[in-house]
């Protein structure tokens, strides 16, 4: 199966009011292209989960700045002053999750559990609205998992086939963002011959890989 398809081809598949998951970290190891070309296409009304706003002018920050986000679900919008302005206005609502809690519960969407307990948020605004259970007479949060619609996320190498490698840094979210939602594209540096990956460094699967982009 061909899988290498054009930025507006991946474009064209987002409509108003879906949720997507974009990988990176302060855009590192993010599809900022998609992003990109995502700002200039007009959709709105987006759920996006992300572990950061980025900035304001880069990478996936640029839909917050255009206001195409009408939910943003992150542990942190520290970088990005539009994203702060905007939720302080009431423009742009923010479900806030601590970071590792926020990963746990796209690995639980891409594992099928039906939720994970943790005990961090406890006595916060983190825990409001949340069950609580006590285990051990120990109490837990129970975090609910995160889906995606579509995920999309950045790589540095893909096979023919859409096995991914991922270097350094820039593996963060991607993996397990690549298991959690319908459909998965993934942004790469570079394509090369199957086989020219090593099976050990293969990071994601090609099976959970929908359609590539090269840069």
């Amino acid at each position: 199966m061909d899988k290498l398809i054009t930025i507006k081809e991946a474009v064209d598949k987002l409509k108003d009011g879906m949720t997507i998951m974009v990988g990176g970290f302060l855009t590192t190891g993010g599809p900022n292209l998609l992003m990109d070309a995502i700002a200039e296409s007009g959709i709105n009304e987006l759920t996006l989960v992300c572990n950061d706003a980025a900035f304001a002018d880069k990478g996936l920050g640029k839909l917050i700045a255009n206001k195409q986000v009408r939910k943003l679900i992150t542990s942190y919008i520290g970088s990005n002053p539009t994203a702060i302005e905007l939720m302080n206005s009431s423009q742009m609502e923010i479900e806030f999750s601590p970071q590792g809690t926020l990963i746990e519960r796209i690995r639980a969407a891409g594992a099928g559990l039906g939720g994970v307990l943790t005990p961090t948020g406890l006595g916060t605004m983190v825990e409001n609205g949340k069950q609580v259970i006590e285990l051990d007479e120990k109490k837990f949060i129970l975090e609910k998992p995160i889906k995606a619609d579509i995920s999309f996320i950045g790589a540095s190498i893909s096979d023919k086939m859409g096995n991914l490698y991922y270097k350094g840094t820039t593996r963060n979210f991607n993996p397990l963002m690549a298991m959690a939602a319908d459909i998965v594209i993934a942004e790469v540096e570079q394509v090369v011959e199957i086989g020219a990956i090593e099976p050990e460094n293969i990071h994601t699967p090609a099976i959970l890989v929908d359609y590539l982009i090269v840069k």
